[in-house]
């Protein structure tokens, strides 16, 4: 029985020539090893199988080309061959340009060099300055390099599930919502417009005026003729407010009446989160799709 790569062997060699089958059956494992050698070279979504067939494909030539009257051993003539085959198959299949695989060599070369010196990984300001350019072109250069690699979508991932999955299976189009992400979403932005309004009043004009108007801290000091550090101060406990509030709705236990809470602050947290439950129904939040 054919191995796939020795069946695809079998198609490119001449059916007469017994003495060339029997030259490429027995050399048949120098491309297994020389494929070991060289994939160390290539990111993991480069098909190893791949480099096999293309690495068959050149003992196949090898074995035509070989004059015997030379000299030169075989295993030594076909693994050039089969090393060639490769290469050429992973260059044909790179749509990247080779100005990017250079930078991305030279890129790695200084930072196993940094990483050697310093005993820990380089930060970006240490490399920029070991490669010579500003933190703006390195993060601009890392950009190029990150848009270069391509991973096919049957390439194999990891989980904590230990399951056999590929990027097909966890890559998600997030311009289009499974139907259980759209509810959770229109109710979590429903329970957020309810708690800031639920707010109060310094606290959500903060809130609003940071995050939804684009004011500075100064802005509204200025407007509530406070210090910025009492902005920031309110910012911290506003957002400390919808944190705990918004989680007290997917605890699955129904809110606790504040009449019932012992302590200033606890009672205060527990009216607050029974607001946000009150604000609206479950039918409303749901219906309510989230601005754009």
């Amino acid at each position: 029985m054919l191995t796939h790569t020795e069946g695809e062997v079998a198609k490119h060699m001449p059916g007469d020539s017994q003495e060339l089958s029997r030259r490429i059956e027995q050399h048949l494992p120098l491309v297994k090893h020389i494929v070991f050698q060289v994939a160390v070279h290539f990111p993991r979504h480069v098909d190893r199988d791949e480099l096999a067939r293309a690495g068959a494909l050149g003992l196949v030539e090898a074995a035509r080309r070989y004059d015997e009257s030379r000299g030169v051993p075989f295993d030594r003539f076909a693994a050039q061959r089969i090393r060639g085959a490769i290469l050429d198959a992973v260059r044909a299949a790179d749509w990247a340009p080779r100005s990017v695989r250079t930078l991305a060599r030279r890129l790695e070369s200084v930072e196993q060099r940094l990483a050697s010196e310093l005993g820990r990984l380089p930060s970006p300001a240490e490399m920029a300055d070991a490669l010579g350019m500003t933190r703006d072109e390195l993060s601009r250069l890392q950009d190029r390099l990150f848009r270069s690699v391509v991973l096919a979508l049957e390439h194999e991932v990891t989980d904590d599930t230990d399951e056999d999955l590929t990027l097909v299976d966890v890559l998600c189009d997030r311009s289009t919502l499974e139907p259980l992400e759209e509810l959770e979403s229109r109710e979590l932005y429903s329970y957020l417009r309810d708690a800031v309004g639920l707010l109060p009043e310094r606290h959500r004009l903060v809130i609003v005026g940071y995050f939804l108007e684009g004011r500075t801290s100064l802005d509204l000091a200025r407007f509530l003729g406070v210090t910025e550090s009492r902005v920031s101060q309110l910012r911290s406990e506003a957002l400390a407010m919808l944190k705990e509030g918004i989680e007290a709705q997917y605890t699955g236990q129904p809110p606790v009446p504040a009449s019932e809470v012992v302590g200033r602050v606890a009672r205060r947290k527990a009216g607050y989160a029974s607001a946000i439950a009150d604000a609206s129904g479950w039918k409303s939040r749901i219906d309510e799709r989230p601005a754009d």
